[in-house]
């Protein structure tokens, strides 16, 4: 079972618990009309979590603004409390407001508004830009959706301004996710603060939210397990204390910033990851080795899956996963017996939570969109993978939705590492799109052979970074 077919399965699980609730309910009817004592079902208790103790401080933005714009920012109440917000309005607006949304900002109780690496570009062809602290950290995508939509429809009373003609939204790796979330079907049945989204553009985005924690804890899992120390119990508490003595047994090397593995146990770990991330493609390697991303994986190592009080049940589940580091048709002995060895975890049934009148405590990216969208994704990324293109890929064709999505492959290893002319030109062509123009051009995410060429990723990459092969120079065309 892949990690692709795995998360298809966990979203069925609400699906088959209300089959179970009905035929439980249709039993007590039969056993009533046989004379026997009416049977009274339990009443649900609501679910706790760590993340609503928690207390978080706005810190009030302190922008300059721009030669020629106007610069608003200060706190106003999120859904877990207050949070900081920046807008900015050109002299010469166009009437329409993106929303930016920022990335993962750690555990800390500080909350800080980041500015959109677009923000110049942005002002410079008339559009006014806003973004959110979140009432929170920590995964808080819920309240990075609120937040934002919230912020967004505040412009006005804000601003002095009127209400814009056209919301758009972009984000960046939690942010993406918060991003592609927004224009999905379900938060805009369920969130309390409701925006309609011209377009998306999430870029280095969790597009499968289920996939990102499922990759964090398959892959420290087998990496104990492949350097002698697997779990004998979920979490794996001593993790973090195991940690050094894993690294020794699988790299030569993790003093400077690419980590070299070993011939033996270290490049079978690095191909089962290869398989998991998304399979065979250029970069991989890279991606792989750098000291950042792989420190970042690793941190997560003895977590319980809750995405630290994120929810309040363990989410993290690889029953039935097959772990692979060869590509033959069938597993080898010794896939078969590591296999057979690691520690086998059950996702807790229901762990993220349809809830009345708001939005889920880990918001669903399930491809049911009606507006375009264009991703964007790095080829190396080890911490957001880029197989979260192609799960993303398969949702939105499910729901018959692929003629609103582009993505695009980057040449890249780092986690959102893009270059400025490479945003520029996907922003760009989404606006245009969005407008009335033709659908812009984009990747095939999911044909294996296609992603394994060497020169794959070439069409959207606009820098060659360090330690990637540059992309072939296309011969001038003679008259």
């Amino acid at each position: 079972m892949t990690a692709q077919t795995r998360s298809i399965a966990a979203r069925s699980r609400p699906h088959t618990a209300r089959k179970a609730s009905l035929l439980l309910t249709g039993l007590t009817l039969i056993l009533a009309s046989c004379g026997s004592p009416a049977v009274t079902p339990p009443t649900p208790q609501p679910q706790t979590r760590e993340q609503d103790k928690r207390t978080f401080t706005a810190v009030t933005p302190a922008f300059e603004a721009h030669l020629g714009a106007t610069v608003s920012q200060g706190l106003y109440d999120g859904l877990q409390g207050k949070a900081g917000y920046a807008i900015e309005v050109p002299a010469k607006w166009n009437g329409q407001l993106i929303m930016y949304t920022h990335g993962y900002a750690g555990m800390g109780d500080k909350l800080n508004v980041q500015p959109p690496p677009l923000r110049d570009y942005w002002l410079s062809l008339g559009y006014a830009w806003a973004a959110s602290s979140y009432s929170s950290n920590y995964y808080d995508v819920q309240s990075g959706v609120e937040d934002t939509n919230a912020l967004a429809l505040k412009f006005p009373e804000l601003t002095g301004q009127t209400k814009p003609t056209k919301y758009l939204i972009m984000g960046v790796s939690m942010g993406g996710h918060v991003a592609g979330a927004a224009v999905e079907k379900e938060t805009l049945n369920t969130a309390k603060n409701k925006v309609t989204y011209a377009a998306a553009m999430p870029v280095c985005g969790v597009m499968d939210e289920e996939y990102e924690f499922q990759w964090l804890g398959d892959y420290t899992l087998a990496a104990a397990q492949m350097a002698g120390y697997g779990a004998q119990s979920y979490p794996q508490t001593d993790f973090q204390k195991l940690l050094p003595d894993i690294k020794a047994a699988l790299f030569t090397d993790t003093s400077g910033p690419l980590w070299q593995v070993n011939s033996a146990q270290g490049a079978k770990l690095r191909n089962l990851a290869r398989q998991l991330t998304g399979g065979e493609r250029p970069v991989f390697d890279l991606g792989f080795s750098a000291a950042g991303l792989q420190n970042a994986v690793l941190s997560t190592g003895g977590s319980d899956g809750t995405l630290n009080g994120i929810l309040a049940k363990n989410f993290y589940g690889n029953v039935g996963v097959t772990y692979r580091w060869t590509t033959s048709d069938t597993p080898t002995i010794a896939e078969k017996a590591f296999n057979d060895a690691i520690l086998r975890v059950t996702a807790d049934v229901d762990a993220n939570p349809a809830r009345a009148n708001a939005l889920r405590w880990l918001p669903r990216v399930n491809g049911e969109i009606n507006v375009p969208v264009l991703t964007m994704h790095t080829l190396g990324d080890f911490y957001v993978p880029f197989k979260h293109e192609q799960l993303y890929n398969a949702a939105v064709t499910a729901n018959g939705k692929s003629g609103l999505l582009v993505q695009r492959a980057i040449r890249a290893p780092g986690h959102c590492d893009f270059a400025g002319p490479e945003l520029v030109e996907g922003f760009n062509e989404l606006v245009k799109w969005e407008a009335g123009g033709a659908k812009p051009a984009g990747d095939d995410v999911t044909t294996p052979s296609v992603i394994a060429d060497p020169n794959y990723g070439c069409k959207f990459t606009r820098e060659t970074r360090a330690g990637v092969a540059p992309c072939p120079v296309e011969a001038p065309i003679s008259n």
